[in-house]
């Protein structure tokens, strides 16, 4: 752009030296009077102007100037006044501009409110709410935009709100409205609902927006009432959206244009959660189920994306028991929920008994009063004769079926047949037939015909006839075949897994679970030991032993209060059981005798509605795909911890197969989704189920593709510290897997790698640090990206922290001659720059007492002194100067190395290299490694 001045002295070119001058003085004449005007003035002379891109100027200047008299009320008062005839200009590119100023504008006039009071309320706002309904869309689209700037910053008054803005919304949707308008106000109602609250949505948005649903012409208009429905609800709350807006959401979600029910299937998440649990069990499932049924692949579509969110909203926190081994928990709080989490968590799903398989007793309901009867139940049991032993089978049914899970397991190693599946309970003899059938009646259910049949066990001939001494023929004829501790199921095999078990498990003794499990152990193992032919000969001692093991461990074996089968036969059967607790990969992820129909009935559950269950689960179905959506088994994934949350864990068997069908999907995208969630899932399930079924897939994970393997690795720290030690002691040796990438520029791989081994330090002892983790540092310390390197120095240095801090210390000692050899010695430069960086990052974070680094480290880093690369020697003299010297505690503790310092930065100061002089002699503002390294490292390629 050409001054004026030299513009004017071009056009007088040729012309008399007089004319020349003249021009000139006009020029500056000109130039010196707009200078001259105030700051109204020159606005009134823009303002006035017949150029359109001054007038814009003007507009996009308007703030400049209120903020030159902001001072002087009048002036302020007299810029707003000049705004109100500038909203009236004809050129819709002046209006758009000032639309844009008006939230800035705004926001000075509410600093500065005691100087202009009132000032937005009388003359912004007008100007915005009457662009709303501007001709000119660029104008409408600015000032929509700044109406909800100005509602999230709570710019306008509450009253302004009701007065103001509500009513030109809500002429602007009256049925004879501009159809463009009426579509971009509704919008506008929905996004502002949540700012302005329950109480002006509800009496002035909400009739409007549910006359709006209905509107018969503009399908658009239904289509944005659609899309914004849970917002809506989510502001007016439960009875609102119950009795107003529900009719109207049905209608929409059967409206005949697809679009508005693919808007229904998007925010289906966002009206279920304002609803109660009944309405959305009985109305909103079935509505759903239509959407996914629906003709229109693109509302199938959305309806699929929505079913994880839907099922989500069905989750009772009360059921999901979001506690993983209760370490953090107290006594007490461990104390009242240890039958609550044996019943639901810890039992293996065979022996889990549906609601619908128990009785309505209500001594079954209530674990406390049942554990209380139990034990009185017994003491009289104990002071009855065989003959005189009565059973109650209402109260004992669930135990009962607990106990012939327990024979189950028992027997797992022998033949299994049809037919054998016998009570339990012996009834006393001389019971009338009536009782007979009622008991039959009461033991039948779909638990026992569905499960596997016991096997049929062979008894010894000797415990065979001293049955028959025992008891008479009726009673023998009645009594189920148990096995014993004498029979061949329990081997000296058992015995000594019973043994290697309880070792394992004494060092763990303070967790309830765990001692729970060690007194089952042991009362079995003591059970086993006893040996057959003293047990026939002495009844009754067997008896009172019996009597007292049983109610010893009555609170962890959860037997029957009236339910005669020997004690120590149960003690067997127990500590079967606890083997399949403990050792349950085969029975929660493995069962292949399946049949259809059985497999149908193990994925049902109660707590969502099952229909909208087996939806999900379909689609990981191929067929889906092809029908619906490419990525519908991503979606699956997205949305599966969501899903088994809401399940709970006793639930867990019916996603099962679908996660891994997921796990091995072709696309990577649907693994590389699970990876990044497999921690969550595993603090949803807890150890056990994680140890049966997650690490497998975790360990597949991590032979994956690169952009799998992120996923796990992102978050391994956080997979890693729920399982039991020895597990996690077990994937040491593939740590060092991650340093192989498909790519070798992928370096963000070992930069991430460093983060999670920094994390990892406090789940492993010293000498797994040392073994394991200690190489694979070293490793990334010399890496080739920087980044990576800087990472590692941190990770150094808090290795050096835990091992030094260990007992002994001698793998710290280990580790910093290491470091010393390998790169405070190194023939590299970029070694030796490396160990100087380690002990910047020691010092900084104390990972060192001072004498044990100035007894370790100090001396070798004072050698680099004279190292012959000034980059090692400018990053030594910022250690020393801006890090060491900044410390009190070594000019305290280690004040016998002050002088070795002192020399060594005086040689630096006298240094030939000036940057090495400067770092030397002076205090820059900046100690922190990783400008340094900016500094110093960058050059290292």
């Amino acid at each position: 752009m050409i001054p004026m001045v030299d513009f004017v002295v071009c056009l007088g070119e040729g012309l008399p030296d007089a004319e020349v001058r003249c021009g000139q003085c006009l020029s500056l004449d000109f130039v010196s009077q707009d200078e001259m005007l105030t700051p109204l003035g020159r606005l009134d002379k823009y303002a006035a102007s017949e150029n359109v891109f001054n007038r814009q100027m003007v507009a996009r200047s308007l703030l400049d100037t209120l903020r030159e008299v902001c001072d002087d009320e009048r002036d302020c008062i007299a810029v707003l006044e000049r705004i109100s005839r500038l909203a009236d200009d004809s050129e819709p590119t002046v209006r758009a501009e000032l639309m844009e100023q008006v939230p800035h504008i705004a926001l000075f006039c509410q600093e500065n409110r005691p100087s202009i009071p009132y000032a937005f309320s009388k003359y912004l706002l007008p100007i915005v709410v009457r662009y709303l309904a501007d001709q000119n869309n660029q104008v409408r689209k600015t000032s929509q935009a700044a109406l909800l700037a100005l509602l999230e910053q709570e710019l306008i008054e509450r009253f302004d709100v009701e007065t103001k803005v509500c009513p030109v919304l809500i002429e602007l949707t009256a049925p004879d409205s501009n159809d463009d308008v009426k579509t971009e106000a509704v919008a506008i109602m929905c996004k502002m609902a949540p700012m302005v609250g329950k109480d002006i949505t509800e009496r002035l948005i909400l009739p409007r927006f549910c006359e709006m649903c209905c509107d018969c012409r503009m399908f658009h208009v239904r289509k944005v009432c659609a899309a914004n429905f849970g917002d809506i609800c989510s502001v007016v709350g439960q009875q609102a959206t119950e009795e107003m807006l529900l009719p109207r959401f049905f209608q929409l979600c059967s409206d005949n244009v697809w679009g508005v029910r693919k808007a229904c299937a998007e925010c289906f998440m966002a009206v279920s959660c304002a609803t109660c649990q009944e309405i959305r069990r009985t109305k909103l499932s079935a509505l759903f189920i239509n959407l996914i049924s629906d003709p229109s692949r693109w509302v199938r579509q959305a309806a699929f994306q929505s079913l994880g969110p839907f099922i989500s909203t069905f989750a009772n926190p009360s059921s999901s028991g979001q506690y993983f081994k209760e370490e953090s928990k107290s006594s007490e709080d461990t104390s009242v929920e240890d039958k609550n989490r044996i019943r639901d968590q810890e039992v293996p799903e065979d022996i889990l008994i549906r609601p619908e398989d128990v009785t309505a007793d209500p001594s079954t309901s209530n674990s406390s009063v049942k554990l209380e009867s139990t034990m009185e139940d017994d003491a009289e049991t104990s002071s009855k004769s065989p003959g005189e032993i009565s059973v109650s089978v209402d109260s004992s049914l669930l135990c009962t079926l607990s106990s012939e899970s327990h024979q189950e397991a028992a027997s797992n190693e022998n033949d299994k047949k049809p037919g054998n599946h016998k009570s339990t309970l012996r009834p006393e003899v001389g019971t009338s037939s009536q009782d007979s059938a009622l008991l039959d009646q009461e033991l039948y259910n779909s638990f026992h015909f569905w499960r596997t049949p016991l096997p049929e066990i062979d008894l010894d001939v000797e415990l065979e006839q001293g049955s028959e001494d025992k008891f008479s023929p009726e009673t023998a004829e009645a009594a189920p075949e148990v096995p014993t501790p004498g029979s061949p199921s329990i081997t000296m095999a058992t015995r000594k897994e019973l043994e290697e078990m309880i070792e394992n498990l004494e060092p763990h003794i303070d967790d309830p679970d765990v001692k729970a499990q060690v007194d089952v152990l042991s009362a079995a193992l003591r059970a086993s030991s006893l040996d057959a032919p003293e047990e026939a000969s002495s009844t009754e001692q067997r008896s009172d032993a019996q009597d007292a093991l049983g109610v010893s461990e009555l609170a962890n074996c959860r037997r029957s209060p009236d339910a005669s089968v020997p004690f120590a036969s149960s003690a067997v059967e127990n500590m079967d059981s606890t083997l399949r607790y403990i050792h349950n990969d085969s029975d929660l992820s493995t069962n292949s005798s399946f049949s259809p129909d059985e497999e149908r009935r193990s994925k049902v559950q109660d707590v969502v509605p099952q229909a909208l269950l087996d939806q999900y689960l379909s689609m990981t179905d191929p067929s889906r795909a092809q029908t619906v959506d490419t990525e519908i088994a991503k979606h699956c994934a997205y949305s599966l911890p969501g899903v088994a949350l809401t399940l709970g864990r006793r639930n867990w068997h019916c996603l099962r197969e679908t996660y891994e069908t997921l796990a091995s999907d072709m696309q990577w995208k649907v693994r590389r989704t699970l990876a990044f969630s497999i921690h969550e899932l595993a603090v949803i399930l807890g150890d056990q189920l994680t140890a049966a079924d997650l690490v497998p897939i975790f360990n597949g994970f991590l032979k994956d593709l690169d952009e799998v393997r992120i996923g796990v690795l992102k978050h391994l720290h956080d997979f890693l510290k729920l399982l039991h030690i020895d597990k996690r002691r077990e994937y040491l040796y593939q740590l060092q897997e991650f340093l192989v990438t498909d790519n070798s520029r992928n370096w963000r791989f070992r930069a991430e790698l460093a983060e999670q081994l920094i994390l990892l330090l406090e789940l492993y002892s010293p000498r797994d640090v040392y073994d394991y983790l200690r190489p694979i540092a070293l490793n990334l310390c010399a890496d080739k990206v920087s980044s990576v390197r800087w990472i590692s120095y941190k990770l150094v240095s808090e290795m050096v922290k835990k091992l030094h801090m260990a007992t002994p210390p001698t793998f710290g000692v280990d580790l910093i001659n290491e470091l010393v050899e390998s790169f405070g010695r190194c023939p590299k430069w970029s070694g030796r720059q490396a160990f100087v960086f380690v002990c910047q990052t020691v010092i900084e974070d104390e990972c060192l007492p001072m004498d044990q680094f100035a007894v370790h480290l100090m001396p070798h880093l004072l050698t680099l002194a004279n190292d012959r690369v000034p980059n090692v020697r400018v990053l030594l003299a910022k250690t020393l100067r801006q890090t060491l010297l900044e410390k009190d505690c070594f000019l305290t503790s280690a004040s016998c190395h002050q002088e070795a310092v002192e020399q060594a930065i005086m040689a630096l100061q006298m240094d030939r290299d000036s940057d090495v002089k400067y770092f030397a002699s002076i205090h820059p503002a900046s100690t922190k490694i990783s400008e340094d390294a900016m500094s110093t490292a960058s050059s290292t390629y």
